[in-house]
């Protein structure tokens, strides 16, 4: 059975529904529109147990991954504690817990703080997703890609130490101008790229790219979030998750799958910028229907008038057979890199970042979280680090204990 998941933290009131007030926004190079009750998307996720081929035993596909399983360098985290920082607002919340925004005490810095209960992280069976989130971070080393300084755990919660990216999610910048010129989808098409290059490369498949999970720098450059979904993966897995529309046919079919799964789903990400939504949506559709459109393949989308190429490279992306799909040809991601959509692209200034961002967020600095809904902040923080039972620590053996 698929279980709908919550606590999608990295999220503006993930499943919230919003109401975006028809203003314009301060330097938006393109049309602003209305929209009104607007919902973040949902995860969704298994956490069966598959037979393996091999000799007939039970694996868990998603089970943490262990020092001698990942053959890549991890980079060193810091040691991190609670009295290092000053707890400032929240920036979202979940049925785990909450992201807050932070300063350290020390280099006056600010960071996001994503606060995990022990408890309900185990009740929920999120046990390997939240470990994997944590170990996958600490490989991973790219200016697209959200940074993990540090985790730390106490008797009740687990922390994770991260980068504050201050102009909020590519979700919120998309629903209010509709739908994207095609320069500016572009734009963050290759930088998406460029970070899923990244992370096949460390045999890394990320499995829930969406616009909710792409956040905006101070630049207005992007930085990808939420690793819960992430995982070690240098041949094939199976375990059905990530966002119902940008779930490729093999993932729905609860095949085996590969790397190519974050290729199709990036081509669900450049038919939503160009035209505002997922290619297999209809409004008031059931999941069954969904999953049945995507099954059928790229014969049942509606193709609004958008650029040819576009509209090629997309159609590459979203093919059913995934032997046949681009960036899982014999070229890898070389075929992605040189499509005729992204010829203008000069691939080395954009990955330094040398390449000015379509849309500046305007924000008046580094520790600015006004593109951040507001929250009931209550007195959360201040039950953090109390004493308390712990029974549920033995399954986080890497967040650290330390003296709050």
């Amino acid at each position: 059975m698929i279980r709908r998941m919550t606590d999608k933290l990295g999220h503006l009131a993930h499943g919230h529904q919003k109401n975006l007030q028809q203003q314009p926004i301060p330097g938006l190079p393109f049309p602003v529109t209305t929209h009104t009750h607007l919902e973040h998307r949902g995860s969704i996720s298994t956490q069966r147990t598959s037979e393996s081929s091999k000799r007939g035993e039970s694996v868990d596909d998603t089970r943490p991954i262990s020092e001698s399983l990942f053959p890549y360098q991890r980079r060193p985290k810091g040691t991190y504690r609670l009295a290092d920082f000053y707890f400032q607002r929240t920036l979202g919340t979940g049925s785990f817990g909450r992201v807050h925004l932070v300063r350290s005490k020390h280099n006056l810095r600010f960071y996001a703080v994503k606060v995990l209960q022990k408890e309900k992280i185990v009740k929920s069976k999120q046990i390997d997703h939240t470990n994997n989130e944590q170990q996958m971070l600490l490989a991973v080393q790219h200016p697209f890609i959200i940074n993990l300084w540090g985790s730390f755990q106490d008797a009740t919660n687990l922390y994770m130490v991260m980068d504050f990216v201050p102009g909020g999610e590519l979700f919120t910048l998309l629903r209010r101008s509709n739908r994207f010129p095609d320069p500016v989808a572009k734009f963050y098409a290759a930088e998406v790229a460029l970070a899923l290059h990244h992370l096949h490369n460390l045999d890394i498949v990320y499995r829930d790219l969406k616009p909710e999970n792409i956040l905006l720098g101070l630049d207005g450059h992007i930085k990808i979030a939420d690793f819960g979904f992430a995982k070690y993966c240098p041949n094939t897995t199976w375990t059905l998750c990530g966002t119902p529309d940008y779930l490729a046919p093999e993932v729905i079919n609860q095949s085996r799958y590969n790397k190519s799964v974050d290729w199709y789903a990036l081509g669900v990400l450049i038919f939503e910028m160009l035209t505002g939504l997922p290619p297999f949506h209809r409004p008031d559709d059931s999941p069954m229907a969904l999953y049945a459109r995507i099954q059928s393949g790229p014969s049942s989308i509606r193709f609004p008038a958008i650029n040819i190429l576009a509209k090629d490279l997309i159609l590459k992306f979203l093919e059913s057979n995934p032997s046949k799909r681009y960036g899982n040809l014999r070229n890898g991601a070389g075929d992605v890199f040189s499509h005729p959509w992204f010829r203008e692209v000069d691939w080395e200034k954009l990955r330094n970042r040398d390449i000015v961002a379509p849309y500046l967020p305007k924000v008046t600095g580094e520790g600015d979280a006004s593109a951040f809904e507001q929250y009931e902040e209550g007195d959360a923080a201040a039950q953090y680090g109390l004493v308390a039972d712990d029974v549920h620590g033995i399954h986080f053996p890497d967040f650290e204990y330390t003296a709050v």
